[in-house]
């Protein structure tokens, strides 16, 4: 009986393993939605979602304003330390340890489409990744708005202001992040589907990034332009070509409903067949990105669909032909 009972127990705790693996960066099948904004006029809160297995990855939007630091999550946090008005979020922290504990990556995200944001120099960029790391990562700054909690990367979302400072600033980020052998951490982009980015594009030529989260709406080469005017395989040549991290992975970024761009938007089954299509053809596929969970999760079950269809997908295994010589694709059941 006593054996019975030990094996019942490790068998709950393997399962509850498998059900919270560690993210993978190398996926093809990840869905990250943004979060913190409301843009559906309301949210849950950061744990709610990552209750949901839909969910891969969060990106908390946004640190809108830098390098004089200034966070906003809407309504999910209003508390600022004493005699600052820097956010002190500590049922965001401890939601950001919830969602690691189920497998998900929390990246910190900087920009947005309104914000007082920018670098002078490459030297001011790297004052303030030592800021950032202290804050928010690894380090132990006196004020961190989620007091222990360590998020696993930061995420640019630049598009306004100067270009300058941003590939020093990721460099000195990584710089920390080699010096650190406690976990892994991540700097991913979210540049716009016209190439090159007005405001990211030499940064993602120099800098390495490990995810890279183009923004296919509110443009002409959006998913509503599928197939004709639809960019990605300009964005795969820019990957394995230009890239400084040659096997970085794309995501593409929709909208979550109707409303939450201005272009762009496509149902479940539409980007369910664009991403098949797109995996099918193109390594460098890393999964899709949505802005953002609150439209994409709160009113319909879109988010749901879209992250079922590349979980079921499966895995890419590329092989020769040996008739044509052309890589060709053939696809694992249920393997993420």
């Amino acid at each position: 009986m006593a054996v019975l009972q030990t094996i019942s127990v490790l068998a709950a705790l393997m399962a509850q393993l498998i059900s919270c693996a560690a993210f993978d960066v190398n996926s093809q099948s990840n869905f990250i939605a943004y979060w913190g904004q409301s843009s559906a006029g309301s949210q849950k809160s950061l744990g709610d979602y990552c209750k949901d297995s839909s969910v891969d990855a969060i990106a908390l939007a946004f640190l809108y304003q830098f390098p004089n630091t200034k966070l906003d999550f809407s309504s999910n946090c209003r508390s600022t330390f004493p005699g600052s008005d820097l956010l002190h979020c500590p049922d965001i922290a401890a939601d950001i340890k919830y969602c690691q504990s189920q497998g998900k990556a929390v990246l910190l995200s900087m920009g947005g489409a309104a914000g007082a944001y920018g670098f002078g120099s490459d030297s001011e960029a790297q004052t303030y990744a030592n800021t950032v790391w202290d804050m928010f990562l690894g380090g132990s700054g006196s004020q961190r708005p989620f007091d222990d909690a360590v998020l696993d990367g930061i995420d640019l979302d630049i598009e306004g202001g100067s270009t300058a400072g941003y590939a020093a600033y990721v460099a000195q980020l990584r710089s920390h992040f080699e010096a650190s052998s406690d976990k892994s951490y991540y700097i991913t982009g979210a540049p716009q589907c016209p190439f090159p980015d007005a405001m990211l594009g030499s940064t993602l030529n120099s800098a390495w990034f490990d995810m890279v989260f183009v923004q296919f709406y509110n443009n002409f080469c959006g998913l509503d332009a599928y197939p004709q005017g639809f960019n990605y395989e300009q964005w795969d040549a820019w990957a394995k070509s230009q890239s400084a991290n040659k096997n970085v992975k794309l995501y593409i970024g929709a909208p979550g409903s109707q409303s939450a761009a201005g272009r762009g938007y496509v149902d479940a089954s539409k980007i369910n067949s664009i991403v098949s299509d797109i995996r099918g053809k193109y390594s460098s596929f890393g999964g899709v990105m949505t802005w953002d969970a609150s439209q994409a999760f709160d009113s319909s079950s879109w988010g749901q669909s879209v992250s079922s269809g590349l979980k079921s997908g499966g895995a890419q295994k590329r092989a020769m032909d040996p008739y044509s010589g052309k890589l060709i694709s053939t696809r694992a059941a249920n393997v993420t």
